[in-house]
């Protein structure tokens, strides 16, 4: 994640130079020319440690040469725009060595009751089907944030079925490669910085690729061959759709159309980040379908993957012949008018600001009060903050703003540690007091968010992405990740942490309740920590 975002900077300022830039046309959502120079970031983020990290053998380097071929493709247009066949080349080079050399085939299909097929058959097959994942992420990097976004959950669930078998290889990879998807997702957010291009996202495919064959066919084979249909989720059934409209239609297979699921949900009136969220959350669905039913047998998994499939393109389907639009209207609805009247109301906009404020405030003094143990380590690190903070309130709001965030993260950071870690017994009966008090922060927060007078905090469908993770690792808790305590940690830790973010941006003056909270905390942690 580090190497990609700090080498994505650096290319940004070189793409003009080199060409590397996607200009606006009539099949493109954005307005204005954008670097697609993401990909080289994504590329060296993850190959990097991979080199450092795996064990190569015949696959892992057949696997790491078609990454450069690939990256070398991939760079090549989209600084000079190649036709389909050339990028083929590129594509079939690195599959084939994948097969050929590096021995990696399918051997087991669905329905053929663990039967091997014929190697005659299993390696092509595999080529063929390489080539399509490929592709099939090369097409959905139509909207920011989106091929990245579902390849990452596509890798987790790989990660996390890697990981149960004991595969060290796939997961270095697959983390890897979610590392170098973080770094660019920093940038690639809307409204994007920076794209992928086509050196980023047949990459991605080409990794989705091998490790579902990886992890099916070698890692663990007594997961059903029909799974890459989950994890691998949206994507294939996107391509598939888009060719068969084109067939359909006697169009050109492989010239660019506008009839991605991306595409009609745009032309129904989704706002463009409602339509990554809308995909995230069918993708999101697919992969937590894959963890949890990964031996269930070929009919059940293809079942939920054609059945999920066909209700969203029949959605779709009905939608476009009936005419219905997602914001239809000027916006002066019932609904539209009464959200309007509340927004002017002052005192609906302030009141949950301020839930948010209080809410925070107390948690911080509480915890300071209540963790029935406070270490003499935390004791000197908050003693430490505490004099670091006043002296940042003392001269002035306005400066090192990232100093005062940084404080603050870190005073939260040891409340909810100490209070999880040593909680009075009163509080260990008493979940629905805590679920309560997160659930109110929650609703405050959004509500403060969504109506605030002035929009200084920005939620992307990249925050969307990450409370998507931390959902799906709190439902894999209790397996091998680990006790859900932690996870309920790192819960509590992001909706504070979005929370305080809201109030800082909405904080007019230094000395408040939350930012005396914050003081307060830390004075009692460091008296307590002292008198250890």
């Amino acid at each position: 994640m580090a190497i990609s975002m700090a080498i994505i900077p650096l290319m940004f300022r070189i793409a003009p130079r080199i060409g590397m830039i996607d200009k606006p046309d009539a099949r493109k959502v954005h307005a204005v020319p954008i670097p697609r120079v993401g990909g080289v970031g994504i590329v060296i983020g993850a190959l990097v440690p991979m080199l450092i990290l795996l064990p190569v053998d015949a696959t892992i380097g057949a696997y790491l040469f078609g990454a450069i071929v690939l990256l070398i493709f991939g760079v090549w247009d989209d600084a000079c725009e190649l036709g389909h066949y050339v990028k083929f080349i590129g594509q079939f080079i690195a599959s084939l060595a994948v097969v050929y050399y590096g021995d990696l085939h399918v051997s087991y299909l669905p329905f053929m009751d663990m039967e091997p097929v014929p190697e005659s058959f299993g390696k092509p097959f595999t080529v063929i089907a390489i080539v399509g994942m490929i592709n099939a992420i090369n097409h959905s990097d139509g909207l920011d944030g989106l091929a990245g976004g579902e390849s990452l959950l596509s890798l987790g669930a790989i990660t996390y079925l890697a990981h149960l078998a004991g595969g060290t290889s796939v997961v270095i990879i697959a983390v890897a490669t979610i590392g170098g998807i973080f770094g660019f997702l920093r940038f690639n957010s809307h409204p994007a910085k920076v794209f992928m291009g086509d050196g980023g996202s047949q990459f991605l495919g080409f990794t989705l690729g091998v490790l579902a064959v990886m992890l099916t066919q070698k890692v663990n084979p007594a997961l059903s061959p029909a799974l890459p249909a989950l994890f691998l989720g949206l994507p294939i059934a996107d391509i598939l759709s888009v060719f068969a409209q084109r067939i359909y239609h006697r169009l050109n297979w492989f010239r660019a159309t506008k009839n991605h699921i991306h595409h009609r949900l745009l032309e129904l009136g989704f706002h463009h980040y409602e339509s990554v969220i809308i995909i995230y959350s069918i993708q999101a669905f697919f992969v937590i379908a894959a963890v949890l039913l990964p031996y269930e047998s070929d009919a059940l998994i293809l079942g939920v993957y054609l059945g999920v499939c066909s209700l969203l393109f029949a959605m779709l389907v009905a939608a476009e012949k009936s005419g219905w639009h997602a914001h239809h209207g000027d916006g002066t609805g019932r609904i539209a008018r009464m959200l309007g009247t509340l927004r002017k109301n002052h005192v609906f906009v302030r009141v949950p600001h301020r839930v948010t404020e209080i809410g925070l405030s107390l948690f911080l003094v509480g915890s300071a009060f209540m963790a029935t143990n406070v270490p003499r380590d935390f004791g000197w690190s908050a003693g430490v903050l505490f004099g670091l903070l006043l002296l940042r309130l003392l001269f002035g709001y306005h400066l090192w703003f990232l100093f005062l965030r940084l404080i603050i993260y870190v005073a939260l950071g040891f409340a909810v540690y100490l209070l999880n870690s040593y909680p009075p017994g009163w509080l260990l009966d008493a979940d629905f007091l805590v679920y309560l008090y997160f659930g109110v922060l929650v609703v405050a927060f959004g509500l403060g968010v969504r109506y605030a007078e002035q929009k200084k905090f920005q939620v992307t469908p990249l925050d969307y992405l990450v409370l998507i993770i931390i959902m799906i690792v709190g439902l894999i808790s209790g397996g091998e990740i680990g006790n859900s305590r932690w996870v309920m940690l790192v819960v509590q830790l992001i909706i504070l942490f979005y929370a305080s973010e809201f109030v800082m941006q909405q904080m007019r003056n230094r000395w408040n309740a939350f930012t005396g909270s914050v003081l307060a905390s830390l004075a009692v942690f460091a008296l307590r920590g002292f008198a250890m």
